[in-house]
């Protein structure tokens, strides 16, 4: 019970904080320089899509 509930906290958290990356890279990084910000968004949406299939196999499980 614990388990399930820790592993829906930490897959809120990791989608949660990639999103907040890409809008912060976006919006106010305004001193990188272009392909930098590129590599964060990528990374920012790695995230993202990390936190999307572990919530689909979670949902799945149930």
């Amino acid at each position: 019970m614990w388990q399930r509930g820790l592993n829906w906290a930490a897959i809120l958290l990791v989608g949660i904080f990639g999103l907040m990356w890409v809008g912060i890279v976006v919006y106010a990084d305004h001193f990188s320089s272009l392909w930098m910000r590129i590599v964060q968004v990528v990374f920012g949406l790695l995230l993202l899509g990390w936190a999307v299939q572990k919530a689909i196999e979670m949902i799945n499980k149930a």
